[in-house]
């Protein structure tokens, strides 16, 4: 586990990858890499998951609270610690894991927001290991994009985090969720509204909460009306716009594709370059030679 916390013990090594140089909100995203040790952790105001990436099954000891664990943990699976909660682990052998904190106060906003729950009464439940192929997909997908450290993509990842928290609440959590109805989209001026708020800005880093804010509506009912106005989500439609734009220059203008791909949105002309090949099919310079 990764065991750095605040007024707690601390494990000598340093992560591999960390996203708390990138300025995420309500979402931390570690990976780490270190031999048999131990140690505890405290987070107040976050819940953690823990998903092991363990070439080889470890042997762990895992406490929660009154609650014990041993056994071998294997690359998939994980565990949750609710907020306040201590945490006490003990590992034999080399260990990699993914360990992910959320932030409590915005696990509350989605309980309200998302799920119409009561969050005075929000329970996040303590999980030893256990596997879930939708919360390890989405988690996978957040790695990657600390790994790859692309810039220009705050709105996917907001995307992601909303979706963790949503999957954690409806699976691990105490109190009931309920499924609201999303009738219709968003009103035509609104959509306008939020259409040219984009547009304006495909050269600059769109966070999904600014959006919503934009209209004055919460950002998981935004995401769900805008998709059901435009038929995708916020972020694809982001991606889609800056290729478009893309095209336009490379047509029309005899500017380096690295310029292109910043005043587009992208930190590179190869992250340029794959996006491009995702979307069309064939690379940048491809599409001005033909």
């Amino acid at each position: 586990m990764k065991l750095i916390a605040k007024h707690q013990i601390a494990c000598a090594s340093q992560p591999l990858f960390s996203s708390q140089t990138q300025g995420w909100d309500n979402i931390s995203v570690e990976e780490f890499h270190h031999p048999a040790g131990e140690g505890r952790m405290l987070y107040p105001n976050d819940h953690v998951i823990c998903l092991s990436l363990a070439p080889r099954p470890v042997r762990l000891l895992q406490i929660q609270g009154d609650s014990s664990y041993t056994g071998l943990y294997g690359k998939g699976d994980f565990s949750i610690t609710p907020a306040e909660a201590p945490f006490f682990a003990r590992w034999e052998s080399d260990d990699r894991l993914l360990q992910i904190r959320i932030a409590s106060r915005f696990m509350e906003q989605v309980a309200t927001e998302a799920l119409a729950m009561n969050s005075d009464q929000l329970e996040v439940i303590p999980t030893f290991r256990t596997r879930n192929p939708q919360l390890e997909a989405i988690m996978m997908l957040l790695r990657t994009e600390l790994n790859q450290n692309n810039l220009g993509t705050r709105l996917y990842i907001d995307s992601l985090t909303n979706m963790l928290a949503i999957q954690l609440l409806r699976q691990y959590s105490g109190s009931k969720a309920d499924r609201l109805v999303y009738e219709g989209g968003l009103p035509q001026r609104q959509l306008q509204q939020v259409l040219e708020y984009i547009h304006d800005r495909l050269d600059r880093d769109i966070k999904l909460a600014d959006l919503a804010e934009s209209i004055g509506m919460s950002q998981f009912h935004f995401c769900h009306l805008f998709k059901r106005s435009i038929g995708m989500s916020p972020y694809q439609y982001l991606l889609q716009q800056r290729i478009e734009q893309a095209k336009l220059l490379l047509k029309r203008s005899d500017r380096s594709i690295v310029d292109i791909a910043l005043e587009c949105g992208f930190n590179s002309h190869s992250h340029l370059s794959k996006t491009f090949r995702q979307l069309t099919g064939i690379t940048p310079k491809a599409y001005r030679a033909n």
